[in-house]
């Protein structure tokens, strides 16, 4: 799930919320994390001035790499695109 607010720093900003009870395994989290940056890394260029924090949900840990990846690129290119007071992906 993606959380998305306009900022004022001029860029897009990440934040993560993988939290233990989601993804009990550490390198699970580490995973998650990993993939959500990389997505954003690769998408920043086409976002606007966004603060968004991606939330994991349980089946999150339980997705392969290119579920996550898919799901990632998915909702990226959903903020990307000129959305009309919606902030909320998921």
């Amino acid at each position: 799930m993606l959380i998305a607010a306009t900022n004022t720093a001029g860029k897009p900003r990440l934040g993560l919320a993988i939290s233990k009870r989601m993804a009990k395994r550490a390198v699970d989290r580490n995973r998650i994390k990993r993939l959500a940056r990389e997505s954003f890394r690769i998408n920043a260029q086409n976002l606007p001035d966004l603060d968004i924090v991606i939330l994991a949900r349980r089946a999150t840990a339980r997705a392969d790499k290119g579920q996550l990846h898919a799901s990632l690129t998915h909702m990226m290119r959903a903020l990307a695109k000129p959305q009309r007071g919606k902030t909320d992906h998921g």
